[in-house]
């Protein structure tokens, strides 16, 4: 891949004369790091991948310091996925899901949020940190696929007038091979500015526009590994006035850790650790990224409370 084109990066951009502002994701080598840590079923990996970019255009749109985390919970076969991003860029997520449901579908039937998730519900969190309380929204699951998921969120909860595209799949690569890749781009309001009913409309005017120039992107132009952003929004918006400030760097990077697990097992009883030993051991496997942490049993003595 060029150099000169910019790859795991999150593109801000405003539209100013219709007070719009959004963000371009594009997800690379971070996504496919991601999503082959686990042996996926490509329909799984595939809504993990979304729920990941969606994941990072929404918490572009926050200002804070701490982590923004996307997560479902259904009835279907992906029962669970968590997906969250760090406001230094550190993305991770994963997915649990029932092989035997998943076998059940018919291979050539829409991977829709109905089909795969079920009925269930959509949460999006902002955690500041111990010392600053959690903020946290939760709508049903409704729309056929996590980008129209968002946008019942949207209308319920924030009251937000925004539009999202979402693109993920398994591409081919210059070298050979086949890697996953996502490209996300939303586009949201800004309050209205004080002015007449010619001023509202003007608005009201160039939002349908960004609305109807961002339907025009493909997937293809989403995912392009050769397209740098900031061409695309040229292509988009020029007529409108784009402009694209300085991007944001994404990476594929776990916060787990041995003192974090640590902290967790000391907060257990006795009790609980003996059961979770296995032939004298104690293994912890993050779910994220699948590394394992192992206590034997010096270890697990001095991980019980006293």
């Amino acid at each position: 891949m060029p150099k000169s084109v910019p790859d795991d990066i999150v593109q801000p951009f405003q539209i100013d004369p219709f007070r719009l502002r959004g963000r371009l994701t594009r997800l690379g080598p971070a996504l496919d790091a991601v999503l082959t840590r686990h042996d996926y079923p490509e329909r799984v990996a595939a809504m993990l991948g979304e729920a990941i970019a969606l994941a990072v255009a929404l918490s572009g749109a926050l200002k804070y310091e701490g982590v923004f985390t996307f997560q479902t919970k259904g009835d279907g076969p992906i029962r669970l996925m968590v997906a969250d991003v760090t406001t230094s860029g550190a993305i991770r997520g994963y997915a649990q899901f029932d092989p035997a449901k998943l076998e059940q579908l018919d291979q050539d039937a829409a991977s829709s949020v109905p089909r795969l998730l079920g009925a269930g519900y959509l949460a999006l969190t902002v955690d500041q940190g111990e010392h600053t309380e959690r903020y946290q929204g939760i709508v049903a699951l409704e729309g056929a696929t996590l980008a129209e998921c968002v946008h019942h969120y949207f209308r319920q909860s924030e009251q937000v007038e925004a539009g999202l595209k979402v693109a993920v799949a398994r591409v081919a690569l210059p070298a050979g091979g086949k890697a996953w890749r996502a490209g996300a781009l939303m586009i949201e309001r800004l309050p209205k500015a004080e002015g007449g009913d010619s001023l509202r409309e003007v608005e009201d005017d160039g939002w349908r526009r960004a609305m109807a120039l961002m339907s025009t992107s493909t997937a293809g132009e989403l995912l392009d590994p050769g397209l740098p952003p900031a061409e695309l929004l040229f292509r988009l918006f020029h007529e409108e006035g784009v402009r694209a400030y300085k991007p944001h760097d994404l990476a594929a990077r776990c916060r787990c850790s041995r003192d974090r697990v640590e902290r967790m097992l000391k907060a257990l009883g006795v009790r609980e650790l003996e059961d979770l030993k296995v032939d004298g051991r104690l293994v912890v496997t993050c779910e994220f990224c699948s590394a394992s942490y192992v206590y034997d049993e010096e270890e697990i003595a001095a991980l019980a409370p006293p």
